[in-house]
């Protein structure tokens, strides 16, 4: 390929709504092009590295049995309905209708097509268990679309499903999947990726994992204790406190007079956050009844800890006057009836704290749970916080990071097999409901990741893996007879060699030729220039600048393979 031919314009400046490095940089290079909210157009480079990301994955998935399929974009509505999620699920699924009516879905995940696909093809025990994976087109009508290709609407994505007959079996092969995804990373250049627990949301299931690359840009926080590798999402995380043991006060009712807040409260009663309780109000969305959670002071609610618990999706309250409640004075003791109440663990072991009083400018001092609330039930509720106890090893040594997921898998067990029928014959002669795995990786996703944390100022620095060109040929002053032969030569060699190389053979200043290769991110080099060619050497340099030598114009092929093989074996995992 020949940079004068190349679609697309380079330019030194992003467009304003570019918030991320990994966007902006994306943007300058012609890697994407906006067509609209969430949805982007690539150009070649772009497509190039795709590609050979998405080859890894097929690789990868192939070495541990998989079998790859296709299903459609489109499905019928009455897939979805099978499986419950056609309602369950919010505005991020698009639904319509077709000229005839029906209900029709794109898919933002393929769960029950593979369900669909795989329930009249295994009937017996003997056809157990299987992996099918595609790669294909999804459409999620996300609402918070940012950061170029971190968050889109419309996306490429692996995504694998596994069959199995027993649960050891499923755990067998979800450990095969794990290390296939550290392979893939590494492959990608971003060995660095972690897995963390995580929680299922609407995929269901009882264990997933989700591989995370760290980085401030991201979206998802990530509990970690560096003491004994303990990690986390926060959605799943656990937040253990422990309550130092206090003498028990008898209960009183305190005037605490427009004081409505954790923080005006604690500072009127001259104590402390953490010994006082905290009411946080939400609404389900589907009837708007009011849930209230109890929880220790300084402490905040996770929301899908929340939502898991009660079962439904929930938005912060509006509070009203024919609620019956007291906003800002709200406490455990003396609540209306009707109302959901559901109690943080950090309560459990409190024996005298402050808490409202459920009347206007009043607050209870000395509150003991088990003595003036009797039996509740508690759950974990609280986000983990920074310096917080590691719920493995016990110590104060929790710490809090930002990450971007770049793959995520699932134990999904029989979800969608028993809602969908899909039985087949056991041994024993009965029929029983298949166990399955979901693993799934977006293209975009890691493509952009990687840029984010592999590029310096000028541009990204590809993983000779992914990168669109293994070379970059640079000629300057290509006006000079000389300068142009030996430069034509190089670039044919190079392809007929077997190398992926793109030619810079533009007549503009070095300045500019130098910084569109920044931007191309090649990770290695070959310049011709007059001066170099007077010494007889071509100079040949690495593009994060750990590597540099100048190489005969006669004899130069091997020693750029050379390179080139021991680029890529950096990033073989070892078997």
């Amino acid at each position: 390929m020949k940079v004068s031919a190349l679609l697309g314009e380079r330019f030194k400046k992003a467009p304003a709504d570019c918030t991320i490095d990994s966007q902006a940089l994306m943007v300058r290079g012609a890697y994407i092009k906006s067509v609209g909210t969430g949805v982007f157009s690539f150009f070649m480079p772009g497509k190039r590295i795709a590609k050979k990301i998405e080859n890894i994955l097929r690789e990868e998935m192939d070495r541990i049995d998989g079998q790859e399929v296709m299903f459609p974009v489109v499905m019928p509505g009455t897939l979805w309905q099978e499986s419950g999620r056609f309602n369950s699920i919010g505005s991020e699924l698009l639904r319509f209708k077709d000229r005839n009516g029906v209900d029709m879905v794109l898919g933002m995940t393929h769960e029950e097509a593979a369900v669909q696909l795989a329930r009249d093809a295994a009937k017996s025990y003997t056809q157990f268990p299987f992996m099918i994976y595609q790669i294909q087109t999804k459409f999620r009508d996300e609402p918070r679309s940012r950061g170029g290709l971190i968050r889109t609407r419309e996306f490429t994505m692996k995504d694998a499903y596994s069959f199995h007959t027993s649960q050891e079996d499923l755990e067998r092969y979800y450990a095969l999947a794990y290390r296939s995804y550290e392979r893939i990373f590494t492959r990608c250049g971003v060995p660095e990726v972690v897995a963390v627990k995580s929680d299922s949301g609407m995929m269901g299931g009882r264990i997933s994992h989700e591989f995370m690359l760290l980085t401030d840009i991201g979206e998802d926080t990530i509990v970690i204790c560096p003491e004994c590798g303990y990690r986390s999402n926060s959605e799943a995380a656990d937040c253990i406190v422990h309550n130092e043991p206090c003498a028990i006060e008898l209960l009183e009712e305190v005037h605490t007079p427009g004081q409505k807040t954790i923080e005006e409260v604690c500072n009127f009663l001259h104590t402390d956050p953490i010994n006082s309780c905290k009411a946080v109000l939400y609404q389900r969305n589907m009837d708007d009844s009011l849930v209230i959670v109890f929880l220790r002071g300084d402490l905040e609610v996770n929301e899908t800890k929340l939502r898991n618990l009660i079962g439904a999706e929930v938005h912060a309250a509006n509070v009203t006057p024919d609620m019956g409640i007291c906003a800002g004075f709200i406490g455990p003791k003396g609540l209306p009836e009707g109302i959901t109440v559901v109690y943080d663990e950090s309560l459990k072991t409190m024996n005298s704290f402050v808490a409202g009083a459920n009347k206007v400018d009043y607050h209870y001092k000395g509150m003991n749970m088990a003595r003036d609330l009797g039996e509740v039930e508690y759950a974990s509720l609280a986000k983990a916080t920074e310096g917080g106890i590691c719920p493995v090893c016990g110590k104060h040594s929790i710490t809090i990071s930002r990450g971007i997921e770049v793959g995520n898998i699932f134990q999904l067990g029989t979800k969608y097999t028993e809602s969908m029928n899909m039985q087949y014959l056991d041994s024993d002669n009965t029929l029983k409901y298949p166990i399955m795995g979901c693993y799934g990786i977006g293209v975009g996703r890691l493509i952009a990741s990687v840029c984010q944390v592999r590029h310096d100022d000028n541009g990204p620095i590809w993983p000779i893996t992914i990168a669109p060109w293994q070379v970059e040929v640079c000629a300057l002053k290509v006006g000079d007879e000389n300068v142009r032969r030996v430069a034509d030569k190089v670039y044919d060699d190079l392809k007929k060699a077997g190398v992926e190389v793109i030619y810079d053979d533009r007549n503009i200043s070095a300045g500019v030729m130098f910084s569109d290769a920044d931007l191309l991110g090649v990770p290695l080099r070959i310049v011709v220039s007059p001066r170099s060619l007077e010494r007889g050497a071509l100079e040949f340099a690495s593009r994060d600048k750990s590597f540099k030598a100048d190489l005969n114009p006669d004899n130069f092929v091997d020693e750029v393979k050379a390179k080139i093989n021991e680029m890529i074996a950096a990033l073989t995992p070892e078997d």
